[in-house]
């Protein structure tokens, strides 16, 4: 390659950097899945403005984003609030995740290589070390790193962009069940199991490990949302 083109390629900008949008967005979106805007709050352009220091353009396509995304309702007469958190809509997010998750496992299981297992393990390290921490934002993004891998590797492209298309409301209920007793230990335990079926490349163990481990958390969204006494304490 002539060196002008190389010094020319060198140029190249692989990564756009985030734009102002992209960064109210990111904070805001934090901010309601942490729990720091309350479900039926509302939410005030002028206060979110000087909060975030951007226009009222820019909140503005930001509260539609978080609309599409399920996390921010539009009611009539009094604007956009923080969505509340339904246990009908919930058990059906669970629903979702216990079929896609537990395929794709399976799948994962059949396949995975060495490189495979090693990249589950750093991602399941990092959820131990973040999870000793008490770290909502560090365990959500361990957690869909080692889901990410295991998409990846089976081949569930497809399955990946609608778990991601809901993974706002996921997360947002994670945070809630992480607020249940020992929090910090059974959900990264029960994600371990799921580890150890893949890394012994038995599609049942692992399969069986992330339907338990998604019922898990169910149980848990469900005494939280509707008071269901029955349901077993543990989940991410």
């Amino acid at each position: 390659m002539d060196k002008t083109v190389q010094n020319l390629a060198s140029l190249r900008i692989e990564t756009a950097p985030a734009t102002l949008r992209e960064i109210a967005l990111g904070r805001m979106r934090r901010a309601i899945i942490s729990g720091l805007f309350e479900p039926g709050g509302r939410l005030v352009e002028r206060s979110l403005c000087e909060q975030l220091g951007v226009s009222r353009s820019v909140i503005r396509e930001v509260i539609r984003h978080l609309e599409a995304e399920g996390l921010v309702e539009m009611l009539q007469k009094q604007g956009p609030i923080v969505a509340r958190l339904d246990w009908n809509d919930a058990r059906q997010i669970y629903d979702i995740r216990a079929s896609l998750e537990s395929t794709a496992v399976s799948d994962c299981a059949r396949i995975a290589d060495a490189k495979v297992k090693a990249s589950l393990k750093k991602a399941l390290n990092e959820l131990d070390r973040v999870s000793r921490l008490n770290s909502p934002p560090g365990i959500l993004d361990a957690t869909t790193e080692f889901y990410r891998i295991i998409f990846e590797t089976s081949g569930h492209s497809i399955a990946w962009e609608i778990v991601t298309r809901l993974n706002s409301r996921i997360s947002r209920l994670r945070v809630m069940t992480l607020s249940s007793a020992n929090r910090t230990t059974s959900g990264p335990a029960q994600i371990r199991e799921i580890f150890l079926g893949i890394e012994r490349n038995d599609p049942d163990v692992a399969s069986a490990a992330c339907r338990e481990h998604v019922a898990a958390a169910a149980g848990i969204a469900a005494v939280i949302l509707q008071g269901d006494k029955s349901s077993p304490d543990a989940g991410l």
